[in-house]
């Protein structure tokens, strides 16, 4: 029979936000594999548990997954854990639990501590609907293609950024995103917790006389649904409303219909249609 593989969460900062569930985890599994062994025994001492460490990283995320699971297989235990926060956010964690599900090992999460939560119900923000992006990709055509992605989200977006990278997103995400609503958290739970509600462009103006210091979350407003309508509805004023009614006429729709789909693309009533092309065309 196989093991189980743990995702366990672990303190963003603050140990004490460790949960009781982890830690009897940690100290029962047979394996514990960290992202980073040498900053984990140091969590693993204060609590005075002893379980074997392996490490499971970015470098070696599949190469080793074969060999976790191998040792599941055996019938062994294991828990995975990252530096901070919840495994498989934005960490290797992922591979393994796709891996574990394709082989028909069980997985389980114990849930717990995560950065991109914390920071989003910090914000100010909306969080009926958000989304996570991460660490923008550090391939430049990837990184331009998912700015330009979240140029027209109308959720709430939580980003990751280490601190020597942080001056530049902020201008790469003004210049593509304009101007938003932003939160700066850093040190989330930590004695010097930071969480600063501003604006691309002031957040901009700060940094340029003081240097980011610290790991960040940045929480960004939306754009706003009103403001997506506008947009839509401005695309068709180079267009007339007679060829904009041919455009979906040739597509197959009926007269009707098609007057249907040109006063919702304009944000215009039916009869203002109807009205104009009695006026204008033959």
């Amino acid at each position: 029979m196989s093991g189980t593989l743990y995702l366990c969460a672990t303190p963003i900062g603050n140990l004490k936000d460790i949960t009781a569930r982890v830690l009897e985890t940690l100290e029962q599994a047979d394996l514990i594999a960290a992202e980073d062994t040498r900053n984990s025994i140091h969590l693993l001492t204060h609590f005075g548990i002893k379980t074997p460490m392996t490490s499971y990283h970015e470098y070696n995320k599949t190469e080793k997954a074969y060999q976790l699971i191998s040792r599941l297989k055996e019938g062994k235990d294991i828990a995975l854990i990252t530096d901070a926060g919840t495994p498989a956010i934005s960490d290797p964690g992922e591979v393994l639990v796709r891996m574990c599900q394709e082989e028909g090992i069980t997985v389980t999460s114990l849930p717990g501590p995560a950065a991109c939560i914390t920071a989003l119900t910090l914000s100010g923000l909306s969080t009926r609907r958000f989304c996570f992006e991460g660490f923008l990709p550090s391939d430049k055509k990837e990184k331009k293609e998912v700015l330009a992605e979240m140029a027209s989200e109308t959720r709430t977006m939580i980003l990751y950024e280490a601190p020597h990278h942080l001056k530049r997103t902020l201008q790469e995400l003004y210049d593509i995103l304009g101007d938003r609503k932003l939160t700066i958290c850093r040190e989330l739970t930590k004695k010097f917790e930071t969480v600063l509600p501003t604006t691309l462009a002031d957040a901009l103006a700060m940094y340029k006389n003081e240097d980011p210091r610290g790991e960040y979350v940045l929480v960004i407003a939306g754009k706003e649904r009103e403001q997506v309508r506008l947009e839509e509805q401005q695309k068709w004023n180079s267009v007339s409303i007679g060829e904009h009614v041919a455009l979906y006429e040739e597509k197959g729709l009926s007269r009707k219909d098609a007057m249907k789909r040109v006063a919702a693309d304009r944000g215009m009533g039916k009869r203002e249609i109807y009205e104009y092309l009695l006026k204008n065309c033959d």
